[in-house]
């Protein structure tokens, strides 16, 4: 999707603003987008949390500043309002790596698996799966499968293999991976580390092992932050997409926060391209057009809402410890 033309003098802000009230709109915006997006959203937070708190409002429009995925599952979960995306093409390197015709002859390759599917993942490959996880709620859900049950891990083999790991169960891996976690460099992270010797590493677990061997922390994009809130030192090393230290800044501004580095030595390189399609133009556009609409079949869509509908059940357990919290499951 080109950049919008013509928008030369407006006030963005106001514009945007404006369009909020007339649409009864609520502006949701990822981790990973840009500071200038982030500050004028109603929500700010990881993909489901976003999509959760969006569909207990009565808004009659979603507006997801994230990716293409996260904007089906607010689709997925809030069917009868209309869900825009301010560029289309915002799509996912994780997403790309699963098509669901691929996902599905695997599937049939091993029968007696189950499918737990990281939700970074299409609609499609959702309705393909027996449960939904989240980087936080993964380890608490596998912890509720018999050890005997083979599980099918998709599709980012780095958080799969950080849970086979951590839990010594033996998962088969679809062989996915995030581009922006995958450009980390072990070699340039020792270097930091060494210039910063007291300095903490937090890092999420879609980065590869070689990362999360140095890490102090390993969790969730909210996770990070909540450890950023928490941790005792002044100064701390962020091993994800760079735009979460916006939101550190913001919330401990005496304190540090440096990114990881890449290959060449600087962070630059772990910026999300698909998340930086986003812009204030394009998002001004989405609510004044209500176009790029997500639309979602209604026989998808249901059978992706049971694969979510089964993590929640299970992230939220039956003693009130799931860290999503007790949620209702709605009927389909």
């Amino acid at each position: 999707m080109e950049q919008p033309t013509n928008l030369a003098g407006l006030d963005l802000r106001a514009e945007i603003d404006r369009l909020r009230r007339e649409r009864n709109a609520v502006i949701l915006a990822h981790y990973y987008q840009k500071p200038e997006i982030q500050d004028l959203a109603d929500f700010v937070g990881d993909s489901l949390d976003l999509s959760r708190k969006a569909a207990d409002t009565d808004a009659d429009v979603i507006a997801f500043c994230g990716v293409r995925f996260m904007a089906e599952t607010a689709k997925i979960l809030s069917p009868n309002k209309t869900v825009v995306l301010p560029d289309m093409d915002a799509g996912c390197s994780l997403e790309d790596s699963c098509p669901p015709e691929q996902f599905a002859a695997f599937r049939a390759q091993h029968p007696d698996a189950i499918a737990l599917t990281y939700i970074n993942c299409s609609a499609e490959v959702k309705g393909l799966s027996d449960v939904i996880v989240t980087s936080s709620s993964a380890e608490k859900i596998l912890s509720q499968i018999p050890a005997s049950q083979p599980i099918i891990f998709g599709p980012d083999r780095n958080l799969g293999g950080y849970l086979a790991r951590k839990t010594g169960r033996d998962l088969i891996l679809w062989p996915g991976v995030c581009i922006v976690h995958e450009a980390f460099s072990e070699t340039e992270l020792l270097k930091l580390k060494a210039q910063h010797a007291h300095a903490p590493v937090a890092a999420h677990p879609e980065c590869p092992a070689v990362i999360l061997d140095h890490a102090d922390y390993v969790g969730s994009t909210r996770g990070i932050l909540d450890y950023a809130m928490a941790m005792p030192g002044d100064t701390l090393i962020v091993a994800t997409e760079p735009h979460i230290i916006h939101q550190m800044e913001k919330a401990l501004p005496d304190k540090t926060f440096i990114g990881a580095p890449g290959a060449d030595g600087n962070c630059n390189c772990n910026i999300c391209p698909y998340m930086a399609l986003n812009t204030m133009e394009k998002l001004y556009v989405a609510l004044r057009d209500l176009t790029p609409r997500i639309e979602i079949e209604e026989g998808l869509r249901l059978r992706a809402k049971k694969s979510l509908d089964a993590m929640l059940a299970m992230a939220s357990g039956s003693v009130g410890l799931g860290d999503l919290g007790p949620v209702r499951i709605t009927g389909d």
